[in-house]
């Protein structure tokens, strides 16, 4: 395993932001969704996600997520997925969101 500093670790954006609007990506390989997330101060932004499997979008709207903002923009589909929204893989390999325990404010930086 390759290490990071910790100053590289820093650059690193990873935000906490509520989901607005859900809907289906209809020309992508695996089924996703497209997000669009409120991050407070730094915008609203959009992101492909591949987590159908557990989440319907109704579930969705208004849960917050933790995601990278400061990634390049990133074609995905018909989709300029804007940040990148993370979670970790369940035993079935379906991916379950990572998200703050309880409410934080939209923007609020992972520390």
């Amino acid at each position: 395993m390759e290490t990071l500093s910790w100053a590289e670790f820093e650059r690193v954006q990873i935000c906490a932001g509520t989901v607005t609007d859900a809907v289906d990506l209809p020309d992508a390989r695996v089924p996703a969704y497209v997000l669009t997330i409120d991050f407070g101060p730094h915008g609203i932004r959009r992101s492909s996600a591949r987590i159908t499997q557990r989440y319907s979008k109704a579930d969705l709207i208004g849960r917050q997520v933790l995601a990278v903002i400061n990634f390049p923009p990133k074609q995905i589909g018909s989709v300029m997925s804007e940040c990148l929204v993370t979670g970790l893989p369940d035993a079935d390999g379906s991916i379950l969101l990572a998200m703050p325990e309880r409410p934080v404010p939209n923007g609020s930086r992972l520390c």
